[in-house]
């Protein structure tokens, strides 16, 4: 089976996520909602300490499960503030905060890029 392109995939907001456990070392999966920007997938939320992103942190290593696929990938975080602040200013998660709350954001969110591992990205 292919690998589903890119405007397949960003079809899917809601994916489910295995990272490794950072303490038990075994594989953790949750529902979260990802976003397609500028030729990117992003996973991000509000500020606060998350298991997933603290799980990332230490093992990078990924499987995101969209589509009918499993597919491993690569998490990596987002330190660049222009990158940030262009993923907070996209249509898809302006509903996250009020203007008000848009440096916060931009400062303290947990933030990856998604890289397919063996994979070109596709249009």
């Amino acid at each position: 089976m292919s690998r589903p392109t890119d405007d397949e995939l960003a079809r899917h907001r809601t994916i489910d996520l295995t990272t490794v456990g950072r303490n038990s070392g075994r594989p953790s999966r949750i529902e979260i909602w990802w976003f397609y920007i500028d030729g990117s997938f992003f996973i991000t939320g509000t500020p606060g300490p998350r298991d997933w992103y603290a799980n990332v942190l230490a093992d990078p290593n990924v499987t995101i499960h969209a589509a009918g696929h499993d597919l491993p990938a690569t998490a990596n975080p987002v330190i660049d503030v222009e990158t940030r602040s262009r993923v907070f200013d996209s249509e898809l998660t302006r509903w996250y905060s009020s203007q008000s709350q848009r440096q916060r954001l931009i400062d303290e969110s947990p933030m990856v890029e998604i890289r397919f591992d063996g994979w070109p990205t596709s249009a």
